[in-house]
């Protein structure tokens, strides 16, 4: 989840030196870039031949117009029908889902949770007709929460909005031609903001992560404010944590924080969620510690309800939004991952060891150890339309590359706690606001969406590079294939696959996009991203849907459909009033989408999907077919 432009994020961020403007070195580099991007260098001209000619062999549907009704819309052939929403009971007889908002905490930690993001689909290896579904539930409206529509005014309101948020683990069934949620199924399961987790990696048991409450630092409560997932080879779940520091404030007033409290965005007024006033825990005078305790990517085996999910700490701590996995060639694990937050970095974690996919369970503690970089990014060739350049990934081990005790570092743990100051200090590319990350099926290229950041060029933020733009707030998708295409390289050429924009009120300008932005698919703030099967890459929006200004003509959010080859990009679904897309699986066949629709109606105007009189809205978890049974997008 992406909080629009976030206005109001911390900026109190380090300053950064910028690396000097390179380009591409020797005819072996040009290649090199040639093989990036598909076999040829895509000129604007060239590009926008291809983008006018709609003559993508890839997408197969008719792209749609803009649009600001509350309803789900979709191409000709196309339907949709509501797999889940927030507050449906998981379990057969459960407590049903309260409109008024009178229902209790108890209650809420047995239904499906609210705001529902990132999720993947985990099939049963011996019956195609079944599957499980973990969703991450971000976090919570208390407009609709609470009778009160108000923020929380007891222990008990803030144990019912700690409830609502985590991750909701359900069996899905194949049945009647269609996908849906099977209740009362024992693998059925919430994991929520006071769900014991366990600690491990590097980082398990350090001074900075222990509490009275857990004085080994080995053992924390609850996982929330979970934004985007990634899944595992040996079919385990990675939720990430996204915007947790939210959730704290100070109950003393005059509370100073130091450097590596800052820059996570510790505050002593809470930002609007206000925990702190009635859980202690939250509480940064009375546990100051407990905030270095989240921040991480959490593990889960959705095919055994009574297991313990697990924070990798060797991942790294910071906004995580998505973790996208990748293998490298001789086996080992690449986990892709974007800290979203203006001018933060892009990050990737590499297994010590290989992958057993033999034995699943082997792997069970694979992400302990291995090793972290962070991404530095240079110049670029200063390309208006679409920049490529060359980057490279900085390690981040405590003894190498100014990381020690001399640049504030006692041990590798504190690296891994404290990875945002880690990444400053090897003076990697502070980007724009780093959102999901995939891989292509196809030859392995990395998409990464940088959704907007409207400091850019403020607040040592250079403008160049991937960040080509001051004031963004349209944003990216950037993109990058690795040396030797070895997950395993420190080197990368990249390029920006689109620039949003708005071609109708920005014509001829950097704010109306690259050559493949049109008045016919423009959008803002790309958040969400996937790949299905054949290649085709899903971009869902998470952006401005005032429909005024600088987004004239956009409507509600949505997603598209893009060919990374041709580089076109098609509209395929417009979302309801107010609401965020995000979320993205298939089902192993690939004729169903599920996708997110998260907050509608987050400033009223809304009653989806149930559309009842003076009706209530829910974030759902849609399912999306085609009327003739065949492939999503083809």
């Amino acid at each position: 989840m992406s909080l629009l432009l976030e206005e109001d994020q911390p900026t109190d961020l380090e300053q950064m030196v910028g690396l000097s403007r390179r380009g591409f070195i020797g005819a072996g580099a040009l290649c090199g870039a040639a093989l990036f991007l598909g076999g040829g260098l895509l000129g604007r001209s060239a590009l926008a031949a291809g983008v006018s000619a709609g003559n993508s062999q890839l997408l197969g549907f008719t792209g749609i117009a803009a649009a600001t009704s509350d309803s789900i819309t979709l191409p000709p052939g196309y339907k949709s029908s509501v797999l889940i929403s927030w507050g449906q009971p998981l379990a057969k007889n459960g407590p049903a889902f309260d409109p008024s908002g009178n229902g209790t905490a108890q209650a809420q930690e047995v239904q499906f949770g609210d705001n529902n993001d990132g999720m993947s689909l985990f099939a049963f290896p011996d019956d195609r007709h079944r599957a499980l579904m973990a969703i991450n539930n971000e976090y919570t409206n208390y407009r609709y929460l609470y009778p009160h529509g108000g923020l929380p005014q007891s222990a008990e309101d803030v144990r019912k909005a700690q409830a609502s948020e985590g991750v909701s683990v359900i069996e899905v069934q194949h049945k009647n031609g269609q996908w849906q949620f099977v209740q009362g199924s024992r693998y059925n399961r919430r994991i929520h903001g006071n769900t014991p987790i366990r600690l491990s990696g590097p980082a398990a048991g350090h001074d900075l992560l222990k509490t009275a409450a857990d004085p080994k630092g080995k053992k924390v409560l609850g996982t929330f404010q979970n934004c985007a997932n990634g899944k595992t080879p040996w079919g385990t779940y990675l939720t990430c944590e996204e915007n947790f520091t939210d959730c704290f404030g100070s109950s003393n007033a005059e509370q100073k924080f130091d450097a590596a409290q800052k820059r996570y965005g510790a505050v002593v007024a809470s930002k609007e969620i206000n925990w702190h006033l009635h859980d202690p825990r939250f509480d940064l005078a009375k546990n100051p510690n407990e905030l270095n305790r989240h921040g991480w990517v959490v593990e889960i085996d959705p095919f055994d309800p009574q297991s313990t999910p697990v924070k990798r700490t060797a991942l790294g701590r910071f906004k995580h939004e998505n973790a996208a996995l990748a293998q490298t060639r001789d086996g080992r694990a690449v986990v892709y991952m974007g800290d979203d937050e203006r001018g933060e970095f892009i990050y990737k974690f590499i297994s010590r060891d290989q992958i057993n996919h033999r034995n699943p369970k082997a792997n069970r503690d694979l992400l302990d150890h291995g090793t972290l970089y962070v991404a530095r990014f240079d110049a670029g060739d200063g390309n208006p339309d679409r920049p490529k350049g060359q980057g490279q990934w900085i390690e981040l081990t405590h003894g190498k590359n100014g990381i020690d005790a001399s640049s504030g570092f006692a041990d590798q743990a504190q690296v891994l706690i404290q990875a945002r100051l880690a990444a400053s200090v090897v003076q990697a590319t502070r980007m724009d606001r780093p959102e999901w990350i995939v891989v292509s099926p196809k030859d392995g290229q990395v998409y990464c969406t940088l959704t907007n950041n409207v400091k850019r060029g403020e607040d040592g933020q250079p403008v160049g590079g991937p960040n080509p733009r001051e004031k963004n707030v349209y944003g990216q998708i950037l993109r990058w294939r690795t040396g030797n295409d070895d997950h395993d390289a420190l080197s990368f050429t990249w390029d920006l696959f689109v620039v949003a924009g708005n071609p109708g009120v920005h014509a001829g300008q950097p704010k109306g996009g690259s050559s493949n932005i049109t008045p016919e698919n423009m959008f803002n703030s790309p958040d969400g991203l996937g790949f299905d099967q054949a290649g085709r890459l899903w971009i869902l929006t998470d952006g401005d849907y005032s429909n005024s200004g600088d987004f004239a003509g956009m409507g509600n959010n949505q997603m598209l459909c893009a060919d990374p080859q041709s580089g076109e990009i098609r509209r395929f679904m417009v979302g309801p009033v107010g609401c965020e897309v995000t979320g993205i699986a298939f089902a192993p066949d690939q004729k169903t989408l599920f996708v997110g629709i998260q907050h509608p109606g987050e400033n009223g105007g809304s009653t989806f999907p149930e559309h009842l009189p003076n009706g209530k809205p829910r974030s759902s978890v849609m399912a999306i077919t085609r009327e003739d049974g065949g492939i999503i997008g083809a």
